[in-house]
């Protein structure tokens, strides 16, 4: 009998999937359940309300501008932030002496539309807090107002293990469903970062250094100096992780402007010293990479480059540039150069994991007829 494979993460896809199934409330069902999505700092927690508002079919604006569409009012709540009267608050009712409890605006209760609301690091809240938002999350209630049907529920936090003030009691663990969000790695994120408007020397330095999206709960990681480490106390500030890699790109873009010294510190200020250090070395050899325009119109003629690393660098410059069939069947013949076929199928891969990219190469004779030749790479 074949051995059962378990896994104890879900992608952010497939978080996005799942959470609106789970979450939802129905006419005449109690069985929703609130998802609350666990991981270490900086791997994307935050963006699952955007890829479920995409998922839906809207279009997406930035967290803090909870906003509206046609189906649903999408509210991101960062819970550290917040304070008693952010959520409800009461106050006199002169007309008949009593109280009554006015709702925060900000979860759009004098809207009908169902609610997808995120609770991001909901249990980094104090504890008096803390039960505010409880109502929340298990009976779909904003102080005593419930929720419109059909709203969604769920939430944030980081692994207790992370060492960053996040903890869950028993009886509270029971009544929602933890699920440990997995770190995207190197193609994953390459994927993504393709897509959207990531420089490609900080794509190339990723596919050439897969370890620096490693994590630190993976076995091995103990001498991983790029990681986030609870375990080593300079690892949990400064550190390589999928957020801290985007926020270099706008760095590597002004490198040349701001001048050298002046990027790498800012570099380490970003994703630590030893990161700082290997991405400047990598940027330095982008220098030595000839232009891609060059290649296109030499295919035949220019130096295919020894080292892995440059190769690397320049078919994802490529992947950027190449905009159309004859682009792309010119720069295939400076592929076929390359003495290995492995290294070849890197550039396949590229291609078929960008949207563009993979929308050319689908109807290329040349890219058709290598990957019939050298199928047995892919």
């Amino acid at each position: 009998m074949a051995k059962i494979q378990f896994t104890d993460t879900v992608t952010i896809e497939q978080l996005a999937a799942m959470i609106p199934a789970m979450s939802a409330t129905t006419e005449g069902s109690d069985d929703h359940v609130t998802p609350v999505i666990v991981s270490e700092p900086g791997v994307g927690k935050t963006s699952i309300l955007k890829l479920i508002a995409q998922n839906n079919g809207d279009k997406w604006r930035q967290p803090s501008d909870n906003f509206a569409s046609d189906k649903f009012d999408y509210i991101y709540v960062d819970c550290p932030s917040k304070d008693f009267m952010d959520i409800a608050g009461t106050i006199p009712n002169h007309v008949d002496k009593s109280l009554e409890q006015y709702v925060g605006a900000l979860f759009k209760l004098d809207s009908a539309k169902p609610k997808i609301i995120m609770l991001d690091e909901v249990f980094k809240v104090p504890k008096l807090m803390g039960v505010l938002f409880t109502r929340l999350k298990l009976e779909r209630m904003v102080g005593d107002r419930p929720l419109p049907l059909g709203s969604a529920v769920f939430a944030t936090s980081n692994n207790s293990s992370d060492g960053v003030g996040d903890s869950m009691q028993a009886h509270q663990g029971n009544r929602v469903c933890i699920m440990r969000m997995e770190k995207p790695d190197a193609r994953r994120w390459n994927k993504w970062a393709g897509e959207n408007g990531i420089s490609s020397t900080i794509r190339a330095f990723v596919a050439m250094n897969p370890r620096v999206l490693n994590s630190y709960m993976d076995g091995g990681q103990e001498s991983n100096e790029f990681i986030f480490n609870p375990t080593r106390p300079t690892q949990t500030v400064s550190f390589i992780s999928p957020r801290s890699l985007t926020k270099c790109n706008r760095i590597v873009k002004n490198r040349n402007v701001w001048g050298k010294a002046a990027a790498d510190v800012a570099l380490a200020g970003t994703i630590g010293l030893a990161g700082a250090k290997l991405l400047s070395v990598f940027i330095d050899m982008e220098a030595q990479v000839l232009p891609i325009s060059e290649i296109i119109a030499n295919p035949m003629g220019v130096t295919v480059p020894e080292d892995v690393s440059a190769l690397c660098m320049v078919m994802f410059n490529a992947v950027d540039e190449i905009q159309t069939q004859d682009d792309l069947s010119s720069f295939m013949k400076f592929i076929e150069r390359m003495k290995q076929s492995e290294l070849q199928s890197i550039f396949f891969t590229m291609l078929l994991d960008n949207k563009r990219t993979t929308k050319l190469a689908a109807s290329n004779d040349v890219v058709k007829q290598w990957a019939l030749t050298n199928y047995k790479y892919l």
